[in-house]
């Protein structure tokens, strides 16, 4: 009987202690940051929603020193803070003796400005389009689940539009060949410098008074009008592969995407013909722009990547970038 009895006791004792220590981390869990028996603080959930919001600041600050960095290249090519590489040309070279062409066929702002218009506009339409209607939606720190696939999507996008012309641009610089205009620009002939044909002429000066144009002509290799054209047609190209999914675009969706090809194609080509670019600037600067698109669109955006795995904590998620490609949920 004693021993009933205490064991009795002991089986009255054990839940009512268990009740109590649950009662207590039930109150200082949700107490204002009051210290428990232990010593230990709780954070109030004020403190963690403004902990979380510094960390999602952070992180948008981070893609935008990426987008930056990747961009710097470029701008000190545009605003001429780099010269070109002079390099010299062998006497009687038919190649750089080609007559200039006053127009353009896809002039640089109708190139950069259709490009990413065409493509931003597509995203925004086809992310608009997933959130409304296919229920796609996004773990992301930005509330707004549209904003928040549009900026992973249009962030990967002008990210790429920043590395490949970086990458154009430094190869004009540092390379520095001569456009098949040169001695047309540079205002010479082969008989005016009296040079013999098959010798190599190092430096030349140009009688041409306007220096920004002998600079353009030192910058052939290779074509940022066909890198940058193949880089967004072939991008949106890959994205209505990932994203137009309706059954009877069997045949549209690849005549779209041959139209997209087409105009980049027909893009390069036209600097061959206004004497701006030799052919193999146009196929290189081919080459550059669509490997940059495939890096971007497989690699880097979310377009074809698998959806967001159902074991990661929503807390590890949110705690990453908006542009990575776990975040959006299927």
């Amino acid at each position: 009987m004693q021993k009933f009895n205490s064991t009795g006791t002991h089986g009255d004792t054990l839940p009512r202690d268990a009740e109590l220590q649950l009662r207590l981390a039930d109150g200082g869990g949700a107490g204002d940051g009051m210290e428990n028996g232990g010593g230990k603080r709780f954070p109030s959930g004020s403190e963690e929603e403004s902990s979380f919001c510094t960390k999602s600041k952070m992180l948008v600050g981070l893609d935008l020193l990426c987008l930056i960095v990747a961009s710097i290249p470029f701008f000190a090519c545009e605003l001429k803070a780099v010269t070109p590489y002079e390099r010299g040309f062998f006497c009687g070279d038919p190649s750089i003796t080609y007559p200039a062409n006053p127009g353009e066929a896809v002039p640089d702002v109708l190139l950069i400005a259709g490009g990413i218009a065409i493509t931003g506009l597509t995203i925004a339409l086809g992310e608009c389009y997933r959130v409304r209607y296919r229920g796609a939606h996004s773990r992301a720190f930005v509330r707004n689940c549209y904003v928040s696939c549009l900026y992973k999507e249009l962030g990967s996008f002008l990210f790429g539009c920043c590395v490949g012309q970086s990458l154009t641009n430094m190869a004009k610089l540092s390379v520095g060949r001569l456009r098949p205009n040169f001695l047309y620009v540079c205002g010479i002939t082969y008989a005016s410098i009296n040079c013999t044909t098959g010798s190599y002429v190092p430096t030349v000066t140009c009688p041409q008074p306007n220096v920004k144009m002998v600079e353009e002509a030192r910058k052939s290799f290779f074509s940022g009008h066909a890198s940058f054209a193949m880089y967004t047609m072939l991008y949106l190209a890959f994205y209505l592969q990932a994203r137009l999914s309706w059954r009877g675009a069997r045949l549209l969706r690849p005549l779209i995407q041959f139209i997209l090809v087409t105009i980049a194609i027909y893009t390069g080509l036209s600097r061959i013909s206004e004497n701006r670019h030799h052919p193999t600037d146009v196929l290189t600067g081919f080459v550059q722009g669509g490997l940059t698109a495939y890096w971007v669109a497989f690699y880097i955006s979310s377009m074809f990547k698998p959806c967001a795995r159902p074991d990661l904590s929503p807390t590890s998620m949110s705690l990453e970038s908006p542009l990575s490609s776990q975040q959006t949920v299927c």
